[in-house]
């Protein structure tokens, strides 16, 4: 958009993001061990858990591959939860037998309301190519689930630490980040610039400013 308004100088354009009730979001949110058992993960496995579209702009091809190298240095019995479904779904399940972690991929399918059961995640992993705001990543910061992205769209705004963002389509920059992430990630703490509250603020102020300025 911002492409799109080459007269416009940087400093007038103000960005407004989508919104998250962290409240309303966690109060909806199950304990880890609902969440394990609804989606029939064991209890005391190391998840990496990826929600979205099975579709190529997703790029869960690239989350497998990055998992699979990353797998013999990871906890005996991690796992890789993918929840959603879309055409690619043999062709992902394909790629998990074609490199030999079938048994350590687990396909969740469409799972209504999903977000409830983020807690069930050690780590998130969000792989997009073009995610244009990345509102799961909120879901999973809320749920107390560390997070990594792909440093794209809108990933990198929602994100604030660099070393927790790969490039696209990496797999050797993802592998060891997921090695690293075990046990080691901070939990980010940025849902707080994008509540409502915070939205509201900043939106009456720009507008205050506006009218200052007409005067």
């Amino acid at each position: 958009m911002r492409a799109c308004l080459p007269k416009f100088k940087p400093e007038n354009i103000q960005t407004l993001y989508n919104r998250i009730d962290v409240a309303a979001v966690q109060a909806e949110q199950v304990s880890r061990e609902e969440a394990r058992q609804f989606l029939e993960l064991p209890l005391d496995a190391w998840v990496v858990g990826n929600v979205g579209r099975l579709h190529p702009d997703k790029d869960q091809t690239t989350l497998i591959k990055g998992f699979a190298k990353a797998l013999p240095e990871l906890p005996t019995g991690s796992l890789l939860a993918i929840m959603g479904s879309g055409r690619l779904e043999q062709q992902l399940k394909q790629l998990a037998v074609d490199l030999g972690v079938a048994d350590s991929v687990r396909f969740l399918g469409q799972v209504p309301n999903g977000r409830r059961y983020f807690k069930a995640f050690d780590l998130f992993a969000l792989t997009s190519d073009h995610e244009p705001f990345g509102m799961v990543l909120l879901e999973a910061m809320a749920a107390g689930v560390p997070v990594i992205a792909t440093n794209c769209g809108g990933a990198k705004e929602v994100v604030s630490d660099p070393k927790c963002l790969f490039e696209l389509g990496a797999v050797d920059e993802l592998s060891p980040l997921l090695i690293a992430s075990v046990g080691n990630l901070p939990i980010e703490n940025s849902t707080e610039q994008f509540t409502d509250s915070s939205g509201r603020q900043r939106f009456w102020s720009w507008l205050d400013s506006e009218y200052k300025a007409m005067d």
